[in-house]
């Protein structure tokens, strides 16, 4: 029987992650040598939201299960879910795929970098999860990355973003301007409040003012 804190994860949100077939037999074997009645696996993202996020899982036993975890039920085993980490493995895949080696188990979560944000974010929770979400993909494939400095309210330009250009996008002194607009003119697009983008090497707008 689930306990309260189980069933109130279910009903705020579900996870839909997926172990599949091969997986299942995989890590069935794994655990049956465990010699553990009732023993599972536990799955969770370190680090979730951010770049340095990690899709991680380990053994389960019975004593050691965590009351808010979400209870998964397989065939052969359970599996129990950090509840904090069921947003970043919205549409996560665990597989097993059998080659002349051996095997290998793979685990794919492609929402476990990609900040979450609420109604009550914060505008610098808003940005960065655009950046993260929208922009920084596509910047990768050029092998840069953007990242957010501060926010401040200028008097004479409004709301503005002060972000860090990072890898192929680093110039000398400046971001190139087509990139930089391309970056502002998603920003705004997602958050209409913005008002202007400026890199953190721009030292003429004002002085040291950026940073909180």
């Amino acid at each position: 029987m689930e306990n309260d804190n189980m069933t109130q994860t279910a009903n705020e949100e579900m996870p839909n992650l997926l172990i599949t077939p091969s997986a299942q037999e995989y890590l069935g074997e794994l655990l049956a040598k465990q010699n553990t009645p009732g023993i599972g696996v536990r799955v969770f993202v370190e680090n979730a939201g951010t770049p340095r996020a990690e899709c991680c899982m380990a053994y389960s036993a019975p004593d050691e299960v965590v009351e808010t975890d979400y209870r998964q039920e397989y065939p052969d085993f359970p599996a129990f879910i950090d509840s904090p980490s069921i947003p970043y493995l919205r549409d996560a895949v665990i597989d097993y795929n059998k080659d002349r080696f051996g095997g290998q188990l793979t685990f794919r979560a492609p929402n476990s970098k990609v900040p979450r944000v609420g109604p009550d974010a914060s505008m610098e929770e808003r940005i960065t999860y655009v950046l993260q979400s929208e922009i920084n993909p596509g910047l990768a494939s050029h092998g840069g990355n953007c990242s957010l400095v501060a926010v401040k309210d200028d008097e004479t330009h409004g709301l503005t973003a002060i972000l860090k250009f990072g890898g192929g996008c680093q110039g000398c002194s400046a971001i190139d301007v087509t990139l930089k607009q391309g970056v502002e003119t998603t920003l705004r697009e997602y958050i209409p409040e913005l008002q202007r983008v400026i890199d953190e090497t721009d030292h003429s707008q004002a002085e040291g003012a950026y940073y909180k």
